[in-house]
This record gives structure tokens, sequence and C-alpha cells, in this order.
């Protein structure tokens, strides 16, 4: 399936005129010209960290990781954001403008749903977005009326094949039209992470005050997890803009994608308690105090919404970008330069998710009002890593 690298003609004066206001185009991707079907090779490390881009399911030049679209799991979503999967292999997905959450059965993509969430109140780039399985409760990352906030609701056991009422985690959390974050996932410690949006307001990611433009870590019940860096708060980064994909290696460390503004999105490595930048600094700057990242892309390469970790590597999904990213890891440090893969194929990327067995799971977001839908968008598809 192949398609053309557009972006949607119009999205509405409204938004147009508060796109102009943020200089970059909002959160998720920018105006302009369509993004090239390819990436070019960059001048130099210090630059651009693209590299050629592999054709669908071949290998990389440098001879390590392949990625294959094995089959499609599901099609015919509206909006899809968050991905969990539950004890089996079933899959649970959001919608988020729908504010709706759907069982996919593992194996035949039979689609069946559950309900919607109580509360959920779409708009821009907010609703229902991440979602997350603990000890048997579904955890939703979701805009309400007054903020963004994480709810909880029973599912399985004694209440069967539907959702409990939402019963909240945090709230609090700062909502926009723009930059709300949204992704939420736990951790190898047991601990609840999510990561928020500064909503346009660039202040609020250096306010450690302000659960905007940080990434948050705390207790299945919402509390500040111990060990956290700043006493009595569930901060644990700051200086973030807009992050939408958190993930853990294979030691335990903690990586995250966000978008960038003008220049470059950025991957980074997450530690407790440090200062990633943002609005003082977009990609590598070398200044003292803040963090540089990992790796950076021009911000027409990317817009990276979800992440995940397989065979070595950090999988990111592009929205304009629309493509797959691999990062090769060497512990903290890359070994190597990016690749991209699926070009142009599926359209615009939202969550990618590790399966196990060298298995992502990858959804498109092409009905999410920003892409160019086709017959059977939006879609989960299966993947093969090797």
């Amino acid at each position: 399936m192949s398609r053309p690298v557009v972006l949607k003609a119009l999205w509405g004066a409204a938004v147009l005129a508060l796109v102009a206001g943020c200089s970059s185009g909002g959160g998720e991707e920018r105006p302009g010209t369509a993004p090239p079907t390819s990436a070019s090779a960059p001048a130099s490390a210090s630059a651009s960290t693209s590299a050629s881009v592999p054709a669908s399911g071949t290998a990389s030049p440098e001879g390590g990781g392949r990625v294959s679209v094995a089959g499609t799991l599901t099609e015919g979503l509206k909006s899809p954001w968050g991905l969990a999967e539950l004890p089996g292999g079933d899959l649970l997905v959001s919608s988020r403008d729908e504010r709706t959450i759907t069982r996919v059965d593992g194996r035949s993509g039979a689609k069946t749903l559950l309900g919607e969430v109580p509360g959920v109140v779409p708009g821009g780039e907010g609703g229902l977005m991440g979602l997350a399985v603990h000890d048997g409760w579904v955890y939703a990352y979701l805009t309400a009326a007054s903020d963004n906030r994480i709810v909880r609701m029973r599912y399985g056991g004694a209440a069967g094949d539907r959702l409990g009422a939402p019963a909240p985690v945090l709230t609090g959390i700062p909502k926009g039209v723009v930059h709300n974050g949204g992704r939420i996932a736990f951790g190898p410690d047991g601990m609840l992470y999510a990561g928020t949006g500064e909503t346009g307001q660039t202040g609020l990611a250096q306010d450690r005050a302000s659960l905007g433009g940080k990434i948050l870590r705390m207790t299945p019940e919402g509390r500040p997890a111990p060990g956290n860096p700043f006493a009595g708060s569930v901060v644990y980064s700051y200086g973030h803009r807009n992050v939408q994909g958190i993930a853990w290696d294979a030691d335990g460390r903690l990586w995250a994608a966000e978008f960038g503004q003008n220049t470059w999105d950025e991957l980074n490595l997450i530690e407790p308690g440090k200062n990633y930048g943002w609005p003082e600094a977009e990609g590598r700057t070398g200044r003292e105090g803040f963090v540089d990242p990992v790796a950076q892309w021009p911000t027409s390469e990317a817009s990276p919404s979800g992440i995940a970790y397989a065979r070595g590597a950090i999988w990111m999904a592009g929205l304009r970008g629309e493509r797959l990213w691999r990062v090769p890891l060497s512990g903290a440090e890359r070994s190597g330069d990016p690749e991209a893969f699926l070009s142009g194929e599926y359209g615009r990327l939202r969550t990618v998710l590790a399966g196990g067995d060298g298995r992502l799971w990858l959804v498109s977001s092409e009905t999410d009002t920003r892409g160019t839908p086709e017959p059977g968008d939006d879609r989960i598809l299966r993947l093969e890593v090797r």
C-alpha cells in the first residue's frame, strides 16, 4: 500500500491561527511542503541523524536490523491513539475523538467495542489518548473539561468483558488545543510513567511546580513514586515540549521521544531530575545544565509519537514523517545512525508497541483530521523484526 506523502489541505481557520501563534505549526506537525518520501544522509553527525531509507522489508545498509510487515491485524479504526496488550495477547486501542476503547483479538483482528469512557472532552490534539494495563486495571490518559488526567477502570475478572467506572489517578495536568502529551506506560519498577506537554505555554516546561512539559513517575494509585528526584512530586524530568513516546530498553533505561518546534525532533535518554532544555534549547546545544538528545531529526522527517524497544533498537513512529525510525543502541548511546522504514507506505504513524519475540504492533493515524484517509484506514499492522 503506497500513498502520496501529503498533508490535510485545510484544518480550520481557528487552528491555523493557533498554529501561526506557535510559530512551529502546533504540536504534531508543522505547515509547509510535504515531507520527502526518503530521508537523505546528513552532512555531519552533529547536524541530522537521518540515514538513507531502506525499502520496506529489506535489511539496513549496514546489515543490522530488518523489519517487514507480516500482515494487517485489523482496520477501520477511527482516530486510534493508545495501544496496550492484555495478558493472552489481545490488544486494547483507544479512539482519541470517539472517546472509546476497543478490544482487538490478537490473532483474528476481530474488534469488540468495550464502550465510551465518561468525562472525555476531545478537541484539537486532546481526547482519549494513552492506555496501559496493570493488575486488572486499564489506565487511560485523557482530556477532561478542565485538565488532562489519568484515570483507571476495572476490566476482566468479576467485571467481565466491560470497563468499570473511571476513577481518578492523577488530575491537574495542563490541557490545551496542542501539546497535550498523552503517553502512559508502566516501567520495569512497577511505577506508572506519563509524558505530558506544555500546551503551547512554553514556560510550563521549566516550572517544576507544573505538571506540563514533564515526564511524570507515580505509584499505580497516583502518588509520588519512591525515589523521585523532587520530594513530594510526581515530576521525574522536565524541560520537555511535548512527550508522546516512552519506552525502556533491555537494561531498564528510559527513553522518550518529543516534538521539536522549528528545527529538531528528539530522542532522549531520561535521567531523574534532569532538565531537557525546552524552551531554552531545541536539539543539541551543548549548553551547561541541559541534557542533549541522543538522536535528532529535522521536523519534516519525524513528528515522533509512540516508541518501542525491540532487538537492540528504539523504534519510533513518525506522524508528519510518515515512516518508522530505527535507532540502534549500545548501552546508553547510539551504535549507528537512525534508519527509516515504511516511508510513505501507510501514511501517518501514531503508535508502536513491542509484542515480544521480535514482533511490533504499529498503528496508523490517517483519520485524526490531519491525514488523508484511504479505504481501510486506520489500521494495526503486525511487524516482524530480525
